[in-house]
Formats: C-alpha cells, structure tokens, sequence
C-alpha cells in the first residue's frame, strides 16, 4: 500500500512556484523556501483570484492594491536576512502576506499602512529591520525615524517609471538606497515624489 501524500492544486502551485519561480532565479535560501512553502498565498487573495494565487504577475486585491509576484518577496527575505533577536516593521499593502512571512523569523512584526506611514509620531518605536511591500519614488523622514541607527531597509524602488527591489541602511540620520534587481513592483503613489518644476 502507498503512503505518499496526493498534493492538492493548491500545494503542487505552491510547489511549483518555489521550483520554477524562486529557485531558477536564485532565490535557493533554505529559511525562504521554508516560509514560501508554509504559507498559503491563496489565503491573501480575493476569492476571485485563489486559483491563480501562485502565478508570477502581481495580483489585484479588493483595496485597490495589488499583491505583488512571489518572486518579489523570496528575493527581499533573502536579501532581509531577518535576525531572531530583530523588531521589524512591514509596511503592509493590505493583503498581510509579507507580514506572515516574517513573523517567525524575528522577536517581533508590527504592522503598518502606507497612509500610516506618512504620520509623524514622536512615540513612534525604533526598529532594525523594515519591509516595504511595494514601490516607492522615496521613503519619507516620518518613516525613515522608525528606523534604528544602523537599520536595515528594503522595499521596492522607482526610478524613471522602472522598479527594482532595493536595500538601504540608516547612517547618520538618513538612509541610502541602493538597487538590486529589476522586477515588476506594485508602486506606492503615497511615496511619490512631488512634483517639481521642469522646462
């Protein structure tokens, strides 16, 4: 008699996606694969969209928002490289999918919205590890305090309508980002830039 295990549709897409969406992208981090495994991405998507949870393309959430592409979010926990004894803060697009993600692999998440983010708060904690799930033109001051002096961040990045994920540590008050890798990244419009002058 066989004791393997039937997969159902939803773990061989879950499967698939690690094999032919991480992992050939060099995402092969044992701690990533293990978390991208564990959590049921069909669960952050409308119901609408559960049976193509798993495709690599952003999928659109009922907020308006969009879920970005897996290989978004292997890519920012392996460049992350999240710490046990860290606090993380995660800028939350609404689906709460990065959030579970990390929960295990820290001391603790918490969870913010994009619009919070643009609120200046003097009691605001200090955290030394912050995701950003999405694009952004900038990361505000009224963010960027959040950080702890040597922090990490890592978010996605806009640059002449192009995003690519993109990391940062706070050094002297600021934080410096450099980009990584050119993926399609839902954008942020909250963090755009304002508009300036131009002849």
């Amino acid at each position: 008699m066989s004791m393997t295990k039937t997969l159902t549709s939803t773990e061989a897409a879950r499967r698939a996606m690690i094999d032919s969406q991480l992992r050939t992208s060099g995402v092969n981090e044992p701690f990533v694969l293990a978390r991208m495994a564990a959590v049921p991405r069909e669960d952050f998507v409308p119901a609408a969209a559960r049976d193509t949870a798993y495709i690599d393309r952003a999928i659109p959430l009922e907020n308006g928002r969009r879920l970005a592409a897996p290989l978004f979010y292997g890519m920012m926990l392996a460049e992350a490289q999240p710490l046990a004894a860290e606090t993380a803060l995660v800028v939350d697009s609404g689906s709460g999918y990065l959030p579970e993600l990390l929960r295990p692999l820290v001391k603790s998440v918490d969870v913010i919205t994009p619009e919070e983010a643009l609120v200046k708060s003097r009691k605001a904690a200090v955290y030394s590890l912050m995701l950003v799930d999405g694009a952004v033109e900038e990361l505000p001051d009224s963010l960027t305090k959040r950080l702890g002096d040597g922090g990490r961040v890592l978010t996605g990045l806009v640059t002449k309508g192009v995003t690519r994920l993109a990391v940062g540590r706070k050094t002297a008050g600021g934080v410096a980002l450099l980009p990584l890798a050119e993926l399609g990244i839902p954008r942020l419009s909250e963090f755009d830039k304002a508009a300036g002058w131009s002849f």
